[in-house]
């Protein structure tokens, strides 16, 4: 696994490639757009899937990686529907967020119907934790990731109540075309008749976006409170 140049400042813990891009696309590319240092660390591979293969989704997350710009990218190769939240795969994760050293770390939200998000949020909190511990033989140096986050990729027909919603407007022509790339995931073998999953997407970032009087946003949640120093932000 490559070291990335320099800390990241976000980096996005996805269950499987194409769920970054779904849930956060659209801040992702903001980000980039602010100088901000911006990476994804998948936990699986997200295979096998009936129209996929492990070197199609390889594939596809190269092009979709391309369109946001990210800084650094990896996969932990961890098992595709069968997640667990064990030892093993806390210390390994543990292990990227001491390499990567992100000022904010953002999960998966903690209630799916999707075995592997549930799975894949408690992983992103117990190894947050660990990352901080000394006398151990992890490999780098002991770093406590000082803001976590949460992202709405889930499967579950829930209305979760967000802690703040992003704006994404300018991006989101940008954020399709990266979920576009995973064409194994949402074209190949799907009847494209309105409403498609592409569409549903779109259409969900659309309802974010009235929630907040712009076009289009993306919601994120947090356990801890939000501080703000300055109330230009919300204007």
């Amino acid at each position: 696994m490559n070291t990335p140049s320099a800390p990241l400042d976000v980096l996005v813990v996805a269950p499987h490639p194409d769920d970054a891009e779904i849930g956060v696309g659209g801040t992702i590319l903001a980000c980039r757009q602010q100088g901000l240092r911006v990476g994804v660390i998948e936990l699986t591979t997200g295979e096998p899937t009936p129209h996929g293969s492990i070197e199609r989704r390889a594939n596809e997350t190269a092009a979709a990686t391309k369109i946001l710009g990210l800084d650094w990218r990896a996969n932990l190769g961890l098992p595709n529907r069968s997640l667990q939240a064990d030892l093993e795969s806390r210390r390994a994760l543990a292990s990227v967020f001491r390499l990567t050293r992100p000022k904010i770390i953002v999960a998966p939200y903690w209630e799916d119907a999707h075995p592997d998000h549930v799975v894949a949020s408690r992983l992103v909190d117990d190894a947050r934790f660990w990352s901080k511990l000394s006398k151990t033989d992890m490999s780098g140096d002991a770093y406590w990731p000082p803001k976590m986050l949460y992202f709405f990729s889930i499967h579950l027909r829930i209305h979760p109540k967000a802690a703040f919603v992003f704006d994404i407007t300018p991006h989101i022509d940008q954020k399709m075309a990266a979920i576009r790339c995973y064409e194994s995931q949402f074209i190949t073998g799907r009847e494209q008749v309105f409403p498609t999953a592409l569409d549903d997407i779109r259409d969900r970032a659309r309802y974010w976006g009235w929630t907040i009087g712009t076009s289009f946003a993306e919601p994120f949640a947090c356990r801890e409170e939000i501080g703000l120093n300055n109330l230009k932000a919300l204007l």
